[in-house]
């Protein structure tokens, strides 16, 4: 389909995804306007502080936003909290730097005859010095609104929502048309933006610094007045109703509710989906969709800080990165370990496997198999000045992934280059690389016919599919249990594939994807 047709289509879900990302976008400026203002107001009447304020805010701006989320999600979470914090802290450099330099560019002239005039201090700063510095703020505050609707993309890492989301999902999945619908209604949001401040800053400059010389009658002035009064009271409705509709959305949940999450990948996004529905279909309890989170550290970190209630991971996954232990093949004492371990160190409940082994493989090009005589990873070996290998972040990081890989095999590449989510799958195909990580289940392979490697050491652990739930929600809802395991009779290897599958390559969105199998399977009514 094109892009047309593909907005009609995913139209409920582009239009959320905007709400979400005015919202946050309107709540961080909010935010970064009551802090920045204030601070400008108070660097620029004591001297000694404007260079150390100014130079911590500095260092901020200099700090990757990926860094910054690494840090806060342990102390705050995930959600629209860490999100909001982050674009504040990016946001306040433009408004406070703009609110100290208006302050302190008015004339000293200007200064002197309004002590004159017997003036008190706090007289001239509201009454002279903060209206002639206004159009020189909001400038700033111009600058910090059109950054925010850029910066709030970082929102899908940490499942705040927004159109992130639909930009991020997009490259993982090579879907052109997913990411033209998260990035064109991002762009115009920000040219939406810089328009409206920009009106709001037109209105708030002194008439006299507008019109020069023209001496205005008393109809016109009233009238200039009474614009600037209502384009203040508009400002503030529509941040007070973007506050009022978060806090509603806050407070407004219903008792029984839980939090489902997952991370980053098709896969996922299926589970994640097929689990809430799951729920839904079969208990009274209702499901907060945390879809798309992010890697397993961010998920991981989510459960057992209660941010949510269950996610599905993968066995080899708990048993070597979350709990340190040394990989080994034998998938009943995987299971059991983690089982054990997961109950005892995070009082987090494992259920069921779900009957599928998403384990790692490594593939290539067929044609590229051929020419270098490629069955199994063994025969990688002395390869490593030929090929060029590019592993997913996650990957390259991992005891049970390359740095496990490279010592079980003696392997050893020249040229490492990192790639996430669709753009591996691009660059292979492209022969902009020749080796990439991928999942046995990806739809991906499928669409693009490539080759997989034989683990011909056994390696890589067994990563079948397991819900993750904390005891205590475990304890609280008992049904979950039972509803969650009827998916233990109805996934396998080759239906998780085709799942994918859909997605990957015909396009089709994660969530009815999930529901129309649950429907299929008998598992939830239509």
């Amino acid at each position: 389909m094109n892009f047309f047709e593909y907005v009609v289509y995913r139209q409920d879900q582009i239009i959320q995804a905007l709400v979400e990302h005015v919202e946050l976008t309107l709540l961080a400026v909010a935010c970064a306007v009551a802090i920045g203002v204030p601070l400008g107001l108070l660097i620029a009447s004591v001297k000694h502080l404007n260079k150390p304020v100014i130079g911590v805010a500095n260092v901020v701006q200099a700090v990757p936003s990926l860094a910054f989320f690494g840090f806060l999600i342990p102390l705050l979470g995930i959600g629209s909290l860490p999100t909001i914090f982050i674009v504040v802290l990016y946001a306040l450099l433009p408004i406070l730097k703009n609110t100290y330099t208006g302050l302190k560019g008015i004339s000293a002239d200007v200064l002197e005859a309004a002590k004159g005039m017997g003036m008190t201090k706090l007289q001239v700063l509201w009454q002279v010095r903060f209206p002639l510095a206004l159009p020189v703020i909001m400038a700033g505050i111009r600058i910090a609104s059109v950054n925010a609707v850029g910066l709030v993309t970082i929102a899908a890492f940490v499942g705040a929502g927004g159109l992130g989301y639909l930009i991020y999902s997009g490259i993982q999945t090579l879907n052109n048309n997913l990411i033209l619908a998260g990035a064109i209604p991002s762009c115009l949001l920000a040219l939406l933006m810089d328009f409206l401040v920009g009106r709001v800053e037109k209105l708030v400059t002194p008439v006299s610094f507008r019109l020069g010389s023209v001496k205005l009658d008393k109809n016109t002035n009233m009238r200039l007045r009474r614009s600037r009064r209502i384009a203040f009271a508009a400002v503030a409705l529509v941040l007070v109703v973007s506050l009022g509709a978060m806090a509603v959305n806050a407070f407004s949940r219903e008792e029984k509710v839980i939090s489902v999450g997952s991370k980053n990948y098709t896969e996922q996004q299926v589970l994640g989906y097929m689990v809430s529905d799951l729920i839904e279909g079969n208990t009274d309890i209702k499901v907060d969709r945390r879809i798309n989170l992010g890697g397993t550290q961010i998920c991981f970190e989510a459960i057992k800080s209660g941010d949510i209630d269950l996610y599905i991971d993968y066995t080899g996954t708990a048993f070597v990165s979350m709990l340190n232990n040394e990989a080994v093949s034998d998938r009943e004492y995987v299971y059991q370990t983690v089982r054990e371990q997961m109950a005892e160190q995070f009082d987090i409940a494992v259920l069921r496997e779900l009957n599928f082994n998403n384990t790692y493989v490594l593939a290539m090009m067929p044609d590229v198999m051929e020419e270098y005589g490629i069955e199994c990873i063994s025969d990688l070996k002395g390869l490593g000045d030929e090929l060029m290998f590019s592993p997913t972040p996650e990957f390259s990081n991992r005891e049970d992934g390359w740095l496990g890989l490279e010592k079980a095999y003696d392997l050893s590449f020249s040229d490492i280059r990192v790639l996430d989510g669709g753009m591996r799958y691009s660059a292979v195909t492209n022969y902009e690389t020749d080796i990439i990580t991928a999942f046995s289940t990806d739809g991906l392979l499928k669409t693009y016919e490539l080759g997989t490697l034989v683990d011909d050491k056994s390696f890589f652990v067994p990563y079948y599919a397991v819900p993750l739930v904390r005891q205590e929600t475990l304890d609280k809802y008992p049904e979950l249990q039972p509803v969650l395991e009827m998916l233990c009779s109805v996934l396998s290897d080759e239906v998780m594939r085709e799942l994918n599958y859909e997605v990957d390559s015909l396009g089709r969105n994660p969530a009815e994807v999930a529901h129309e199998f649950l429907v299929e399977q008998g598992l939830i009514e239509s």
